[in-house]
Formats: C-alpha cells, sequence, structure tokens
C-alpha cells in the first residue's frame, strides 16, 4: 500500500514563492472549496506532476511554471511505502528529479526517462493511467475507464491485478527473442564461415602431405639412386687388384733398378768400345812405348768383341725387362687413376645423400596447420553449441510467447478475476441506487442490462447515470487493488463529482459509500457547493487568491491547511 502524507508546491501554476502545504493523510474526509481559477484542482496537478512528471490536467510542462515568476517551480511529495518513507521532488527552471529513500538521495545512475521508469515500477508500482483510475474521479479532463481504449482498460486492470508484469515479460521476451534470433543468425553465418575454414585447412593439410608424399618419394628415389651407384662403383672397386699402390711403388723400383742396370752396360760399352778402338789403332802402349803384338792385338780384340756381345745381350734382356715394367707400370697407374676416379664419385653420390638427408629434416611441418585444424574442430563445437541454445531459447521464447498472449496466461487470470469484479461493480451500482446488470468479459467490452432485460451500452445513459457507473468502477476497483495489494492507497480525489452529474439522492447514496470505506483512506473532496457537504466533511481547505497568487484558509478542524500570504 502507498501512503500518501505530504505535498507541496510553489510557483506551479497560480502559485507564487510562499509554497502551499497540504497534509494528505491527516483527516479522513477533506472538503476542498474556492471559486473558479483560485487553485482547487492545483492539488491534481501537482501530485500528478511529482510523481509522473506530467500534470492531471492537459496543461504543457512550461505551462505549469508560475508566469509571474517565471522560476523556481518546485513540487514534493512525501509517501511511504514498503516499509520506508519517499520523497520525490521535481522542479522547472531549473529543471530537477530526485528521489529519496529514508532521507538519501538514490543515484541517478542513468537518465531521467529511466529513472521515472525506476519510481514507477519498482516504487510506486503503477503508472500515469492506473493511478488515476482508482484514485481520481470526476475531473473534465480525466478519461473514465469506460472511455478509454480496450488495451487501455487491459492496461489499467492487468495493473489492479498485479499482472502487468506478464506485459513486461512479453515485451523483455520479444526483446530477448530478437536477441536470440540474431545470436541464431550470427552463430548460423559463423557456423558456415568455420565448416568452410575447415575444409580449407584440410584441404590445405592434403596439399602438404601431397608435396611432402611427393618430396619423400623423390627424395627416397634420390637416396636408392645414389646407394645403387654407390654399390655399383664399389663393385667396381672390388674387381681391382689389392695393393695396386704397393705394385706401382715396386714397380718404380724396379723400373729405377733397370735403369741403373741400363746405365751400367751403357758404360760398359763404351768402355768395349773405346778398348777396341784402342787395340785397333794403336800397335805400342802409349805409356811405356811397349810393342803390342799382334797376337796380343787379336786375343785382346777377340774379348772385347765376346764381352760386347754379351753386354748387347744383357742391355736386349735389360731393354725388354724395362719395357714390361713400364708397361706394367702405366697398366697400374690407370687402373690407380680409374679407382680415383670411382672414389671421387662415390664422394660425390656419398655427399649428395648427406644433402638429401639435410633437405628432408627441413620440409613442410604439417602439425602446426594440423593442430589448427583441431582448434577449428573446438570452435565449430562451441558455435554449434552456441546455436543450438540460441535455437533452444528461441523455442522456449516462442512457447513463452505464446502463454503470455492476450488469449494466454493473462487473460485466465483476468477471466478469474472477472466475476468478482463484476459482483463488486453490481453491488456498487445498487448502492447508488442504480439497479442494472452490468458485465465485463474478457475484452473488457461491457453489456448492460435493464430489469426489464433490455441491453445498452455506456454511450446510451445519461451524464447521471453514467456517473453512476463511473464511480462504481472506480471503487471496485480500489476494492481489487485492496485485495490484490497491488495498487492500493489511501488516497481519493474526487474532483467536482457532486457537483455536475449527480443529484441529491445521488451525493447521500456517494456519501455512504465515502463513509463505508476502509479505515485509513484519505478522501478529497472538490467541489463548487460548500453548503452541501461542508457539514458532512471533517475538514475544509478554501482556496483564495491574493495579488493573482493562490493560497489557502483552513478550517474545520484549525491548523489543517498551512499558507503563508
Amino acid at each position: 500500500m502507498i501512503l500518501f502524507k505530504k505535498l507541496v508546491y510553489k510557483n506551479f501554476l497560480s502559485t507564487g514563492n510562499n509554497p502551499i502545504t497540504i497534509d494528505l493523510n491527516k483527516s479522513r474526509s477533506t472538503l476542498v472549496v474556492g471559486t473558479n481559477g483560485t487553485g482547487k484542482s492545483t492539488i491534481l496537478d501537482a501530485i500528478s506532476f511529482a510523481l509522473f512528471n506530467k500534470p492531471h490536467r492537459n496543461v504543457k510542462r512550461g505551462g505549469l511554471v508560475n508566469s509571474v515568476n517565471g522560476k523556481g517551480c518546485e513540487v514534493t511529495i512525501e509517501f511511504e511505502t514498503a516499509g520506508h518513507d519517499w520523497k520525490v521532488l521535481r522542479s522547472i527552471k531549473p529543471n530537477n528529479f530526485e528521489v529519496y529513500q529514508d532521507g538519501n538521495m538514490i543515484d541517478q545512475q542513468t537518465n531521467v526517462r529511466d529513472y521515472q521508469k525506476f519510481l514507477e515500477q519498482n516504487i510506486l508500482k503503477l503508472n500515469h493511467k492506473s493511478f488515476h483510475q482508482i484514485v481520481v474521479l470526476g475531473s473534465s479532463s480525466f478519461i473514465p475507464f469506460m472511455q478509454l481504449k480496450a488495451w487501455d482498460r487491459r492496461d489499467v486492470i492487468e495493473d489492479l491485478l498485479d499482472i502487468g508484469v506478464f506485459s513486461k515479460m512479453k515485451t523483455v521476451l520479444k526483446t530477448r527473442n530478437a536477441q536470440s534470433k540474431e545470436w541464431a543468425k550470427n552463430n548460423s553465418i559463423a557456423l558456415t564461415n568455420q565448416k568452410d575454414k575447415i575444409e580449407y585447412q584440410k584441404k590445405h593439410i592434403t596439399q602438404l602431405e601431397s608435396i611432402n608424399k611427393d618430396a619423400k618419394q623423390s627424395f627416397d628415389d634420390d637416396i636408392k639412386s645414389a646407394q645403387d651407384n654407390i654399390q655399383s662403383l664399389k663393385e667396381k672397386l672390388d674387381k681391382y687388384p689389392v695393393g695396386l699402390r704397393g705394385t706401382l711403388n715396386s714397380l718404380r723400383k724396379v723400373r729405377e733398378g733397370l735403369n741403373t742396370e741400363k746405365g751400367k752396360h751403357t758404360h760398359s760399352m763404351k768402355e768395349l768400345v773405346a778398348k777396341a778402338k784402342f787395340f785397333e789403332v794403336n800397335t805400342a802402349c802409349p805409356t811405356c812405348t811397349q810393342e803390342i803384338s799382334p797376337a796380343v792385338k787379336t786375343s785382346m780384340l777377340t774379348d772385347v768383341r765376346t764381352t760386347a756381345k754379351e753386354t748387347e745381350i744383357d742391355i736386349g734382356i735389360n731393354k725388354r725387362k724395362y719395357d714390361e715394367t713400364i708397361k706394367t707400370l702405366e697398366d697400374v697407374q690407370e687402373q690407380i687413376a680409374e679407382m680415383s676416379t670411382i672414389n671421387s664419385e662415390i664422394g660425390t653420390h656419398t655427399s649428395n645423400m648427406a644433402t638429401l638427408v639435410n633437405k628432408q629434416v627441413k620440409e613442410v611441418d604439417v602439425s602446426v596447420p594440423a593442430k589448427e585444424l583441431v582448434d577449428m574442430t573446438y570452435d565449430l563445437i562451441d558455435i554449434q553449441d552456441n546455436l543450438t541454445e540460441a535455437q533452444d531459447e528461441i523455442l522456449y521464447n516462442d512457447i513463452a510467447a505464446e502463454m503470455l498472449k492476450d488469449t494466454g496466461i493473462r487473460t485466465k487470470i483476468i477471466k478469474e478475476y472477472l466475476p468478482a469484479m463484476n459482483a463488486l461493480i453490481n453491488q456498487y451500482l445498487q448502492t447508488l441506487e442504480f439497479f442494472v446488470a452490468f458485465h465485463l468479459n474478457e475484452n473488457f467490452e461491457e453489456s448492460i442490462k435493464s430489469r426489464h432485460r433490455d441491453e445498452f451500452v455506456y454511450a446510451n445513459f445519461s451524464e447521471g447515470e453514467k456517473m453512476r457507473i463511473d464511480l462504481s468502477l472506480l471503487f471496485a476497483w480500489r476494492q481489487i487493488a485492496k485485495m490484490k495489494n497491488s495498487t492500493n492507497t489511501n488516497l481519493l480525489i474526487l474532483d467536482e463529482t457532486f457537483d455536475s452529474s449527480l443529484d441529491d439522492e445521488g451525493t447521500d447514496n456517494l456519501m455512504k459509500i465515502l463513509k463505508t470505506l476502509e479505515k485509513g483512506t484519505n478522501t478529497f473532496i472538490i467541489s463548487h457547493k460548500p453548503d452541501v457537504l461542508e457539514s458532512k466533511m471533517e475538514a475544509k481547505i478554501e482556496f483564495t487568491k491574493t495579488n493573482n497568487f493562490s493560497a489557502i484558509v483552513s478550517h474545520m478542524p484549525s491548523g489543517y491547511g498551512e499558507s503563508v500570504i
């Protein structure tokens, strides 16, 4: 329940710098009187402006500032709800909006619009429309329940039954569903893109593996070719005699020995030739002059010739041996050269094999893209999970949306309460001595039947009869609010209700209803007929104007209201 306590306003409409203070819970019934233009209905505008940032009547925001002073427009209202004391301050020129809880201002973390929403949804738990359906009746600018559109009627009833949360849930659900669909859409796109990435990565890995496979095959082929060549060359080497270099050295020594013998033979032949020539030319010894006999000469020449022939034979043998040695030496050298060439070729192939092995180590590493593929697959699983979750949310949201339709759970709840609502409305109609059968359906369409079962609608009735219906609805809504503890409040304001459409009998019947209201209800009746109502009220506030500024004079009891002129 909201217990309104105090209203203070200054420089608001016709009120000047001197504030007007209204105690909202001091008296059970208060009559508010005054001539036209003195500021009676300003109370309604001030309360509405303070709570909802809009006046009760159709006045533009700029028009709320007192036209004489032109600034300092300020309204505060104090109330109690949910075990806390609250104060709302709202001003124009300068613009200000503050909410206090137990004396401490609530920080404005957001903009004014959100701050207002916080006030209505979390503190007051009612909006401007619902507030005026259970608190105010009778003003010319007020739109009674029966004159509201069907959806506005629904809003009022949902607030009364405290099921407006379902409408909020519907709005939140709509936003959430849109977010879920956007999430699903984004994840669906991401899933397609991720699958494409994975396919590209797989192809990339396949290409790398193919490159490596081809490279390995080429490597294996090259290695085998080199190995085959080396083996073939080694087989060739195996055909050469062992120890050729030793043979070569031996042959070189033989050659040197034969050369030495050749030199000796040549020297011997020279000596024999010289000796033969000596005996052929000389007949006596040149040294001793002794005569050389012919027999000696012949004998010496014969020996020389014999020795010469033997030497020639030795020379021939030596030459044959030398030639054979040289040929063998050349053959061995050729073989050694061939072996050297083969060994060089073996070295070349061996070096090529080493190069190939080193190259093989430096081939493309497939493990990195393979790991990337694994990571991509895990990401794909995450995206798929997100998509599934989003799709599940959409499914659940669709189910919830079906339940939150106007024809869903809200209508079922309303149907449960409609019999009690209709019973209360008809009870108040009978108290006001308007004997009709009034019925609202789940679409908030009325059907009204007379005693003779004639069917009517609200528009068919006179202004006095409409007022009785409006009053019955007002009190019924207040009773429902009390039952649900939704928008229940101590404050009730009837603006000129007794002045226009109600006759004396209707006025008496209305007063009977007011007396039956629960304890703690504070009723304010704004009227031009103080002579008719004054005796029936506990207190009176009379508005006057002094120097074009509104002020109040308090009566019944004294000191109720407060004004400094």
